[in-house]
């Protein structure tokens, strides 16, 4: 099966900037939609972002864009999450997900395979 990994997460304050990784392995990757979820304390997972197998299709939950950018490296198996301008309503463990098809869906029960999670806290 497919195994992702996160990293990046860390506390930081109101304003800053982090980057996420995901690594991917095991099945095609360039085959998969990748997404980005997170769930804050007490809340059901939320969408953030997805891209394209190829990484030409984009797309965003409203209350991150213009803050978050979502990116692909096929040949390093791996899913990006750039975070800047943070704000404390972003604390939440972040979660990887891949579907092993063209999904253009904002739904967790959606996506096929799930990583660990990476913790992020943002202060005020």
């Amino acid at each position: 099966q497919v195994q992702l990994v996160e990293s990046g997460g860390g506390l930081v304050q109101a304003g800053d900037s982090l980057r996420l990784s995901c690594a991917a392995s095991g099945g095609t990757f360039s085959s998969y939609t990748m997404g980005w979820f997170r769930q804050a304390p007490g809340k059901e997972r939320e969408f953030v972002s997805r891209i394209s197998r190829s990484g030409a299709n984009l797309y965003y939950a409203d209350f991150v864009k213009g803050r978050f950018t979502i990116s692909r490296d096929n040949a390093k198996n791996m899913v990006f999450l750039q975070m800047n301008s943070l704000k404390p309503e972003d604390t939440a463990v972040y979660y990887c997900a891949a579907d092993r098809s063209a999904v253009r869906s904002v739904a967790p029960s959606d996506y096929d395979y799930w990583g660990q999670g990476t913790q992020v806290t943002v202060s005020s």
